[in-house]
């Protein structure tokens, strides 16, 4: 599983998945920190990977465009350190591995997750 880190994120968060042999890659490391949402949503669908975010316009965007990739999770818990980020994403993303390989949008907030298959649009 391959995530794509956007700005407001810990960089440093990627180091936390490798023992769980998940790769992620922040938008600074790869020159998209002020990159639009659309175009961190094209290099997420080129290059399959999962988009994690504090910011709700990813999950606008692919529900107006009925776009059915990438896989998005929406983290509503700011603050959150590298490690506590970490701990946070992988159970959701382990029980979730199947649905995002296929395209859906997951918002996670302190009283749990909701998942939504992509396209929202059909």
């Amino acid at each position: 599983m391959r995530l794509l880190l956007d700005q407001g994120l810990p960089r440093s968060t990627g180091v936390h998945f490798r023992p769980a042999a998940i790769e992620a890659i922040h938008v600074g490391d790869i020159g998209l920190a002020n990159a639009t949402d659309g175009r961190i949503l094209e290099y997420a669908r080129e290059h399959g990977l999962i988009v994690v975010t504090l910011d709700e316009d990813f999950h606008a965007r692919l529900a107006l465009t009925g776009a059915a990739t990438p896989s998005v999770i929406r983290v509503h818990i700011e603050g959150l350190r590298a490690e506590g980020l970490a701990a946070l994403l992988l159970p959701v993303l382990q029980s979730c591995a199947e649905d995002l390989r296929q395209g859906t949008l997951i918002s996670i907030t302190e009283a749990g997750i909701r998942i939504r298959r992509l396209p929202l649009l059909r």
